[in-house]
C-alpha cells in the first residue's frame, strides 16, 4: 500500500466510482486501513465548506 494507490483509491471511492471493498483492493489494503485513512485526510469542521 503506497500513499499515492491509497489516494488514488480514495478519490474513487469519494466519487462514487468505486465501491469501498472495490477502492481497498485497488489500494492494496482493507476496507478498514482505507475507511481509516479517509477519516485522516477528512476535512475539518473549520476547512468544510460553508453551506450558504
Amino acid at each position: 500500500m503506497t500513499s499515492k494507490s491509497v489516494a488514488t483509491a480514495l478519490t474513487l471511492y469519494r466519487s462514487r466510482t468505486l465501491t469501498l471493498k472495490q477502492a481497498a483492493t485497488v489500494g492494496g489494503c482493507s476496507t478498514a486501513q482505507l475507511e481509516k485513512s479517509a477519516r485522516a485526510f477528512a476535512p475539518t469542521p473549520a476547512e468544510a465548506p460553508a453551506d450558504d
